[in-house]
């Protein structure tokens, strides 16, 4: 007795293991175009060909497929006539046909997943259906007289269906994050060119599926895809925001235009043909004016060889700034920001610390930057004695 107690036990945990690492599938064909249906296993976006039933002369069909997780699976005679399961393994799936096409009034039971699959699938034809009939009435109204009376208003009853579609999908989700169904209503398509979750916030809904089959399905594709994608569709979001600011903010030019010791508003640009040393100091500094005796020795070498140097004090004491001038006798074109206490060209420029220069060409292009002492009298040589 036992030792029959001990084989029974046996018996049914070799049966509960069978369970959970296959599901089966069957179902009723009232009309069977096909000998044999086929189920394919979907990787990501592409459905491969696991396995195939002959179909009975009553219409009906089994299927049993080895799984060791939950996935989605395509069940049909071809990849255009089809319907989607998203089984676990142990469900035990019982499909019945009563429409012309097999996605048209099928009723399943035996797997939660494929239920809700089922019920994003219905709604979605349903939509489909609705667009399609207000397209028809919009192309026959195209020649009619009255056209731009009805053009807004099948317009936006062409929208509302649209939006009415979406706030199904976005409650669908929320109802069910911790479902892989969820996976579908992110991505389910109105048209080819069109989805359902089309507003740029709905990029939200990608990161709380996310999140919630991170924990649920750490180790599905599905999930790792989704992943994948919404890093892939933040990244773009990031992107298309920067553009759009970029868009809207004035153009940045690197070119002052500053009134010099004189009077007289020079521009940058107006000194091309020109090698220009733009120069940023201060009267307050000791190491500009140590600076400056060097630059008046180059200054004196190269400028009728065809340099030049613009210079922009940073000197909020605007009397200071010219006595320095005036004192230390500087040649070259002597300029102070319009606003020192805000120094629009030294904040475009990035001046971190004073002296800064930047090494025009006669192109107007910079070729260089903060050379100074040795460093800048070697690049001058090279420049015009060369």
């Amino acid at each position: 007795m036992k030792k029959l107690l001990i084989l029974i036990a046996l018996v049914i945990f070799i049966s509960s293991c069978n369970q959970k690492d296959s599901f089966t599938v069957s179902g009723l064909l009232p009309k069977n175009p096909s000998k044999y249906i086929f189920i394919s296993k979907v990787d990501i976006n592409t459905p491969l060909l696991i396995d195939s039933a002959k179909i009975g002369e009553k219409g009906n069909f089994r299927l049993k497929v080895n799984a060791i997780e939950t996935d989605f699976y395509q069940l049909g005679y071809s990849n255009n006539e089809f319907i989607t399961l998203l089984a676990e393994p142990g469900d035990k799936i019982k499909l019945a046909f009563n429409g012309e096409n097999l996605f048209e009034k099928y009723s399943v039971s035996g797997s939660e997943g494929s239920s809700l699959v089922q019920v994003l699938d219905n709604k979605l034809q349903q939509t489909k259906r609705q667009l399609d009939s207000i397209s028809a009435v919009y192309e026959k109204a195209l020649a009619e007289p009255d056209f731009t009376i009805k053009e807004p208003i099948l317009e936006q009853e062409y929208l509302d269906i649209l939006k009415k579609q979406r706030k199904f999908n976005i409650e669908f989700i929320l109802n069910n994050t911790t479902s892989l169904a969820s996976l579908k209503a992110l991505y389910q398509k109105t048209s080819d060119q069109l989805y359902v979750l089309y507003e740029p916030r709905d990029l939200q809904y990608l990161k709380i599926v996310a999140d919630s089959l991170k924990r649920h399905y750490p180790d599905s594709k599905h999930t790792k895809a989704l992943v994948s994608d919404f890093e892939k569709e933040l990244s773009h979001l990031y992107a298309r925001k920067f553009e759009t600011l970029a868009s809207t903010l004035p153009e940045t030019k690197l070119d002052p235009s500053l009134i010099d010791v004189n009077g007289r508003r020079i521009t940058l640009s107006s000194l091309k043909g020109k090698y220009v040393l733009l120069a940023f100091w201060s009267s307050e500094s000791r190491d500009c004016i140590s600076e400056n005796l060097q630059l008046k020795e180059f200054y004196k070498m190269y400028s009728k060889k065809g340099f030049e140097i613009y210079q922009i004090s940073l000197d909020q004491d605007e009397a200071a700034w010219k006595a320095s001038v005036k004192f230390d006798e500087l040649p070259w074109i002597s300029t102070r920001e319009d606003d020192p206490l805000k120094p629009y060209n030294a904040r475009i420029y990035n001046v971190k610390t004073l002296p800064a220069n930047y090494l025009y060409n006669p192109k107007g292009e910079i070729i260089a930057q903060n050379l100074h002492g040795k460093s800048l009298q070697l690049k001058l040589n090279q420049l015009f004695l060369n």
